[in-house]
């Protein structure tokens, strides 16, 4: 006669349960990247108000966007060819709106990723949380682990640094060639750690699933 299975909770020894306890310590963590995400929403929002009031023609509101962005218009040079000041933009224009739309996106995808560090990082280090059936349940949560978790924040950090690029190429002529070329490598030094972090979890040995 088959024995039924014991579905109790094995009771562990003091010093164990405590040092398994202490994964709770990261809680304040996540926690305050809650409050981060929080901060996030309100510079988009303050960000987006600005664009649409410069849309309208509030000198103010563009002049905020123009410094927030480091656009600078046409140079104004004295006789010796020196820039001595730069021509106050009188309306919102495409490369300024590209840039600030950039810099909406920039925000969105940053969000994404404290998304996935909370939530991810939460199910995989601090506890369960039951969402097995729940219509809103990410569909990359259910086979989260800390592999796959290192892979799509190595994504997502090369998807956040391809903006910036795009930023910068799009108003080159304010930056030095150095910068330039100091931010294309730092981008393709993400870019190839993405891959070989990749490569890693594909050769290293995973468990298969319980029975």
């Amino acid at each position: 006669m088959e024995q039924p299975k014991n579905n109790s909770t094995p009771r562990l020894r003091p010093l164990p349960q405590l040092i398994f306890a202490s994964r709770w310590l990261q809680l304040p963590l996540y926690l305050g990247l809650i409050l981060a995400q929080a901060i996030y929403v309100f510079q988009f929002w303050t960000e987006l108000v600005h664009l649409i009031e410069a849309a309208f023609g509030n000198q103010d509101a563009l002049a905020l966007l123009v410094k927030s962005i480091g656009y600078k218009a046409t140079p104004i040079k004295d006789a010796a060819g020196v820039i001595i000041g730069y021509e106050p933009l009188s309306k919102l224009n495409e490369t300024v709106l590209m840039l600030v739309v950039l810099g909406l996106i920039d925000v969105v995808m940053i969000s994404n990723l404290l998304i996935m560090v909370i939530v991810g990082g939460y199910e995989t280090f601090v506890s369960r949380m039951d969402l097995d059936g729940h219509p809103d349940q990410p569909e990359w949560l259910s086979h989260v682990n800390a592999s796959v978790l290192k892979v799509k924040l190595a994504t997502a950090i090369i998807g956040i640094s391809s903006i910036h690029l795009l930023k910068t190429f799009i108003n080159a002529e304010n930056y030095s060639e150095k910068t330039l070329l100091w931010q294309t490598l730092i981008h393709v030094a993400f870019l190839l750690s993405a891959l070989a972090i990749a490569a890693a979890d594909r050769v290293m040995p995973h468990a298969g699933p319980k029975h």
